[in-house]
């Protein structure tokens, strides 16, 4: 019977800090990922804006020294990041491609222009800055048209500081909220505790000295439950790096680590002062107001 109870009792330990180590590391790894995108946030706007594409069309009476001349001066612009020459030829292939039949045959000729996609670096997608760069080709006189996405270059301006506002606020929300969660759980844990302490501290024993064991559990746990984060965290870095070099997620490996290292630091400081508190309470709660 004693056998039974014991094992009984030791299933529901496990259970106890599974449930504990389980908090802990979801908490920990949404913090993390908040933090990693925070941190990776302008990358990932300048990402998107650098994908908008300007296309310049040249009129069919520009010859190759024309396209040349073009061609370098893109090089050396501080305005491109990088740059496709697509000819008539090639156009026409897309779009046969797109449409699924040959539209030369149709018409007899090809009508469409030697032209340039341009993608300009991320900080000279502004409204300013591009009609600047625009006001610039239009000098050439063989330029026919400049086609790029006004509106979307608008909203992309307009909305990125906005949508980077409400992510700091929403991170600042989900901390708190993780906060919470892992102090509830290391609550729980002691709670289940409460009549070994206090029949610890009827018994004479010293607070500090009945704390201890609770809070290094609790630290162990935390650290635990942390070091799980951490390792998802680098499979999420590592998987985004794999699928999306472009962003270059693992450059900045200084605020990589200061995020990981806070991720392990944050799990053992709230499983600390949780416990702590928890303890605290019920050590100072009279035997009667245990039931």
């Amino acid at each position: 019977m004693a056998s039974s109870f014991e094992k009984f009792q030791k299933r529901r330990l496990i259970s106890s800090y599974f449930s504990v180590v389980l908090s802990v590391f979801l908490v920990l790894f949404l913090l993390g990922i908040l933090g990693l995108f925070v941190i990776n946030s302008k990358k990932l706007s300048d990402d998107f804006k650098e994908e908008i594409a300007m296309s310049v069309y040249f009129k069919n009476e520009a010859n190759d020294s024309i396209i040349n001349a073009f061609d370098t001066e893109l090089k050396t612009s501080k305005f491109v990041k990088s740059y496709d020459y697509v000819t008539k030829d090639q156009a026409a292939k897309q779009h046969t491609d797109i449409i699924g039949e040959d539209f030369m045959a149709f018409l007899g000729e090809n009508p469409l222009e030697n032209s340039f996609d341009i993608h300009l670096k991320a900080d000279y997608i502004v409204t300013d800055s591009i009609k600047q760069f625009e006001t610039k080709i239009l000098e050439n006189p063989m330029v026919s048209d400049i086609v790029y996405d006004k509106v979307l270059v608008n909203l992309v301006n307009d909305n990125i500081q906005k949508i980077t506002f409400w992510i700091l606020i929403a991170s600042g929300f989900l901390a708190l909220v993780a906060v919470l969660l892992i102090n509830s759980s290391m609550r729980l844990s002691i709670y289940s505790n409460r009549f070994i302490i206090k029949t610890m501290q009827m018994v004479g024993a010293t607070k500090s000295f009945i704390r201890k064991p609770f809070i290094w559990r609790s630290i162990k746990l935390g650290v635990i439950g942390s070091v799980l984060a951490i390792i998802a965290l680098m499979g999420v870095l590592y998987y985004v790096d794999t699928n999306f070099p472009n962003l270059n997620i693992l450059e900045d490996q200084l605020m990589i680590g200061a995020v990981l290292v806070g991720v392990l630091l944050v799990g053992i400081l709230i499983t600390w002062f949780s416990t702590f508190f928890a303890t605290q309470r019920f050590l100072n709660l009279r035997t009667d107001d245990l039931y």
